[in-house]
């Protein structure tokens, strides 16, 4: 694939990001368009590696060469079909996706890897400027009716599939839009909306239905769906925050992340926040408990809100710098990232665990804490206790799985041992009929797997109701 000696004569390159001075300002995308020339050239990197180990480093199983040898060779309308053959939203991966393809690229055992997602993005982004991405509804309708409860990238997934097989798809969605995650926990500097909105009308044009404040279990029973549809997919993610159980927890300026940055999406799509109390991180000593992508998140949101300083904590130890022995190629490398929000500014503090949040007036001013050992016992360290100030403390841990009150709890599903919605091999839960995906099903993780989720769900339901209509 790719030019024979490319890999030879290129070096990796990828798109720049706007300067720090000035993407802290807006919330703007934060990358600068790269030439699609010099794309060619990253596709003339893709190796005839014999094996190619970036289809089962990405869990949608992409045909990574095929649509690399299409670029260089500049057949991008080529190239656009056989991407989406796979991935329903490569405007979304080729954007917010760690690229665990990358990280199993052949090339990339002794050399930079090829810039998998930079050609990703591209392929799409062309394509939607050339008019090639146009709805396609389905020729026949088979007169089954779907419900997709929750409107991530899994249920946005599985609609998509469902649709495409010619049953009619309803998306329910308890927020003000479509999204879910995409939509409010995301930020716009690494997903403008724009973007996702773009793809929700040719799903609408496709003749998907979408209800937005339609709380499955809350403000809509979901016995209702169950007369109503032939099958349904629980797709509402793992929204259960991990919660920091300490002393002080109960101090006004501790938000979970999730009630943080939605605030901040909702305020740059224009909405009011009347009636709720704003979340801001403006001239505010902030600290981040949690070193993931939230995290990340929230440093980078923090730093546009202007806040005086952002302390970023994680209970790991520090990684190295290059890939750890421990996780040898293909697998997903332990090493040291360094993420846009990171470049920007604030201090990341490893190995340290809360011991307790201190404060007065009911609002906290102080955050105790201590160096703590390796996983798995994370012992703290004698005599290495520190106290951070703080005006605002944001707890970015991760989450626990999917909210049990409401629609799960009406539905009576079982759980597996991890708290999660247990399936069988067909994605199908204890009740006939009742199927369930994503982060909902598998517990928090990747948008490239909740999309993976949803199409193998959608095939699942498909086959379902072919066969009850034999």
């Amino acid at each position: 694939m790719g030019k024979i000696t490319g890999f030879k004569e290129y070096a990796r390159e990828t798109a720049q990001r706007r300067p720090v001075s000035e993407r802290v300002g807006d919330y703007f995308e934060i990358y600068q368009p790269f030439p699609e020339e010099k794309l060619q050239l990253q596709g003339a990197r893709c190796m005839d590696c014999g094996v190619p180990f970036c289809h089962t480093g990405c869990p949608l199983n992409n045909i990574i060469p095929d649509w690399n040898d299409l670029v260089y060779r500049n057949r991008w309308q080529e190239a656009i079909r056989r991407l989406h053959s796979t991935n329903n939203f490569p405007e979304i991966t080729g954007r917010v996706c760690p690229a665990p393809c990358e990280a199993a690229c052949v090339l990339g055992i002794n050399e930079p890897p090829v810039a998998i997602k930079e050609i990703e993005k591209a392929v799409i982004e062309h394509a939607f400027r050339e008019g090639w991405v146009q709805p396609e509804p389905p020729e026949t309708r088979s007169g089954k009716r779907v419900a997709v409860v929750g409107s991530g990238p899994s249920g946005l997934a599985a609609a998509a599939q469902l649709n495409r097989a010619g049953h009619s798809v309803t998306v329910f969605e308890k927020a003000d839009r479509i999204g879910g995650l995409l939509r409010y926990g995301i930020p716009d500097f690494k997903l403008d909306k724009r973007i996702l909105d773009r793809r929700i009308e040719v799903m609408l044009a496709e003749g998907i239905e979408f209800r937005t404040n339609a709380h499955v279990g809350v403000s809509l029973p979901i016995e209702e769906l169950r007369q109503e549809f032939h099958a349904i997919l629980l797709a509402g993610g793992a929204q259960h925050p991990r919660d920091l159980r300490v002393p002080g927890r109960e101090l006004k300026g501790v938000h979970f992340a999730m009630e943080f940055l939605p605030q901040q999406n909702r305020r740059a799509a224009g909405d009011s926040l009347d009636g709720v109390e704003e979340i801001l991180a403006t001239g505010k000593r902030v600290i981040i408990i949690g070193g993931g992508d939230t995290g990340a998140d929230c440093l980078g949101t923090s730093h546009r809100q202007k806040a005086l300083s952002v302390d970023q904590l994680e209970i790991m130890p520090k990684p190295p710098e290059t890939r750890s022995p421990a996780t040898p190629w293909p697998l997903w490398p332990l090493q040291m990232r360094t993420e846009s929000a990171h470049e920007e500014g604030g201090t990341r503090h490893w190995g340290v665990s809360t011991t307790s949040l201190a404060g007065s007036n009911g609002r906290v001013e102080k955050l105790h804490g201590v160096r703590v050992g390796p996983p798995p016992k994370f012992e703290p360290l004698p005599g290495t206790e520190f106290t951070l100030d703080a005006d605002m403390i944001l707890l970015a841990m991760g989450f626990t799985g999917p909210l049990k009150n409401g629609m799960i709890e009406q539905l009576g599903v079982d759980l597996d041992a991890r708290g999660n919605v247990a399936t069988d091999e067909n994605y199908m839960t204890s009740l006939p009929g009742v199927f369930a995906a994503g982060d909902m099903r598998r517990g928090q993780s990747l948008v490239v797997w909740a999309i993976s989720e949803g199409r193998k769900a959608a095939d699942a339901i498909d086959r379902r109701l072919r066969e009850m209509a034999i």
